[in-house]
């Protein structure tokens, strides 16, 4: 009788996922066999969960130990990968209160307890996909989190816009989850392996034929392509306005932070420390793709009338500034010196997530009942009626447009210096033009906010009402971007620690 023995696991360092996995069965089981629960405790008890896996993902950062594998080399612990849970499961607390007041507003709080899990399930599978050390444990996070986006889409049931949304999402993930598992068995095909270090070991110590070389390539390309449909990077973004539009408005945000977090973790996961080997093959295609993605998505915004759409080409400039980082990253790949890049892209994800979430806050409270009222008209005069919370979203806004002494303004001349310093001047030069570019869109909102006339029929409009939870995540994330616009410092000296 053959006995089988697992490999050791490190319980401390996937302590986080035991947190969120326990709490969404917890949570689903708890559902079924105990009478409903009260208002706002499945809201509140998502968001201890959250809060208990960033409290555990704070010691093991404190710890201070090396980087190392686990479970049999598939999963990498550093604090690469514990930054990226801070952005996820953040994101996931933040998006969860707001969610909380969104299904209260349109009656469906008897989905809450499968909503809430599916947050929690689907922050597991960014979070593995950010730490994998094995393109079939990526695959496996990737799937987890698509999956679970996809029902979140689609759980506003009696919306046809929602449904159609998740629809689009599905069939497109799909294919570029497909695409992506081509690139898995190319690499494998290339390699021998699909586990990152033995990857590495096999291009370092054997000499490539011909047909190994264009196979590996081919593999690359296709699993870029799969990573650029997930970060919305232009010319695989088609699937982003309409996702975001259709979707319930707190999950646009989850979509625009966590998911985002997670597809650039993993594209530098696999470039950076898979097939480093290759990075000038691979280089010239992110600088293709940072060009295109900013100006798709700054002059698609501008012509845009519904916000949610704005803010979805929005999130696609966004990814093309977060892959001008990776592309400075991209020429010293594999070595200490891309440090500077990746530190930018992870520096713009962080401060990005908290912006798109506090956008999506305020988006989904001039939604009124319905989540219909997002295009510009349902913002006229809300400096007028609700100057707080106008202020708050204007705020925002000017971060995302970069201006100084905000949040924005440190994300994007953090992924433009490290362009500069890669020598990457056009690139940088673009960016800076297409910032500009972009920052009509955010004006526009804001002069319908501020200066626009009251038209007939705006006093028949539903009033807005600011919820508790929501109001104290808008707020939140209005101080997040000021206070860490104004002394940045505290938040750059710990990112450096990624790479002590």
């Amino acid at each position: 009788m053959i006995d089988l023995q697992g490999p050791p696991i490190e319980w401390m360092a996937i302590s986080p996922l035991l947190i969120l996995l326990g709490a969404a069965l917890a949570m689903l089981v708890g559902a079924v066999l105990t009478p409903a629960w009260p208002r706002r405790f499945y809201a509140l008890f998502t968001a201890a969960a959250a809060a208990a896996a960033i409290v555990m993902t704070v010691i093991e950062w404190h710890r201070h130990r090396a980087p190392r594998l686990i479970i049999a080399q598939s999963m990498r612990i550093d604090n690469f990968t514990l930054w990226l849970v801070i952005i996820v499961v953040g994101a996931a607390l933040l998006s969860t209160l707001v969610t909380d007041d969104y299904l209260e507003r349109e009656q469906l709080t008897a989905h809450a307890p499968e909503v809430y899990a599916l947050y929690l399930l689907s922050s597991i599978g960014a979070i593995v996909m950010g730490a994998a050390n094995d393109l079939i444990v990526l695959f496996l996070g990737l799937e987890i989190l698509s999956i679970a986006l996809y029902v979140l889409a689609a759980s506003h049931r009696r919306r046809q816009q929602s449904r159609e949304a998740a629809l689009k999402y599905f069939i497109l993930g799909s294919v570029a989850s497909a695409t992506f598992l081509y690139g898995v068995a190319l690499i494998y095909g290339g390699s021998g392996s699909t586990n990152f270090s033995e990857i590495v070991t096999s291009f370092n110590s054997l000499i490539p034929v011909d047909r190994s070389e264009a196979m590996t390539l081919a593999g690359i390309a296709l699993l870029m392509v799969g990573m650029s449909f997930k970060v919305a990077a232009a010319p695989f973004h088609f699937w982003a306005p309409d996702v975001y539009e259709g979707a319930p408005t707190p999950v646009s945000g989850f979509m625009a932070s966590a998911a985002k977090a997670a597809g650039f973790a993993a594209l530098m996961r696999v470039l950076f420390y898979a097939v480093p080997q290759f990075r000038d093959d691979f280089r010239p295609v992110i600088w293709v793709l940072a060009v295109a993605t900013v100006f798709i998505g700054s002059v698609m915004a501008v012509v845009q009338t519904n916000v949610k759409r704005m803010l979805a080409f929005s999130s696609v400039s966004h990814a093309g500034f977060i892959l001008v980082g990776v592309e400075a990253a991209a020429h010293a790949a594999g070595s200490p010196a891309q440090a500077d890049g990746v530190l930018s892209a992870l520096n713009y994800l962080l401060l990005y997530s908290v912006l798109v979430i506090g956008s999506f806050a305020v988006v989904a409270v001039v939604g009124r009942k319905g989540d219909d009222a997002t295009d510009l008209n349902g913002f006229r005069g809300l400096g007028r009626s609700h100057p707080a919370l106008a202020l708050a979203f204007t705020v925002l806004l000017i971060a995302q447009a970069g201006v100084p002494l905000t949040t924005g303004f440190v994300a994007k001349f953090g992924v433009i210096s490290a362009a500069v310093d890669a020598h990457s001047y056009a690139l940088a030069i673009i960016a800076m033009l297409a910032a500009v570019i972009a920052a009509f869109l955010y004006l526009r909102i804001m002069v319908s906010m501020w200066a626009s006339e009251p038209e007939a029929g705006d006093d028949d409009r539903q009033p807005i009402h600011v919820p508790l939870l929501t109001g104290i995540v808008i707020a939140f994330t209005a101080l997040f971007t000021i206070v860490f616009g104004l002394a940045p410092g505290w938040l750059i000296d710990a990112s450096k620690h990624i790479f002590p």
